[in-house]
């Protein structure tokens, strides 16, 4: 039980505080750059950022489920706060899925055509969805946290 924990809170951290970094350090960092690169910078990072965030969501499914079923005997035994934490991240990988294959491929097909107005358009959902999933990412782990104290 130890290990599918362990797991499960760093592939939390790996992606949560990803984004977190992404938004509140590196955005305002590099705002001041020429748009052209900015804009190659943020393809850049999310095109290393993102294999981490698929394998940290095939780690929070598995280590989540396998706790859900070996420590807590299925659906039925665990409690309200298991329920919350499993339906926010349904929803954030949801978002991120959505992310990935549509404004991320439309972005990044834009910086490498060159088409920087599009690129930015793009940017800017990238930004709302990370936005989202960062706030959820943030309760979710309060959630989990505290949740066998309610």
């Amino acid at each position: 039980m130890a290990f599918l924990i362990a797991l499960h809170i760093l592939a939390a951290v790996v992606w949560v505080g990803g984004m977190f970094f992404a938004y509140v350090v590196l955005r305002p960092s590099v705002g001041p750059l020429e748009p052209e690169a900015r804009l190659a910078l943020w393809q850049r990072v999310f095109g290393r950022f993102f294999p981490w965030v698929w394998l940290s969501i095939v780690t929070l499914l598995a280590s989540g489920y396998a706790m859900l079923f070996l420590y807590f005997g299925g659906f039925a035994g665990a409690g309200g706060s298991v329920h919350l934490m499993q339906a926010m991240g349904i929803v954030m990988m949801l978002l991120f899925a959505h992310l990935y294959f549509v404004p991320w491929r439309r972005f990044s097909g834009a910086v490498e055509g060159k088409h920087f107005p599009e690129a930015v358009k793009h940017l800017n959902q990238i930004r709302r969805i990370v936005a989202t999933n960062l706030v959820l990412g943030l309760v979710t782990i309060i959630v989990g946290a505290s949740g066998r104290f309610w």
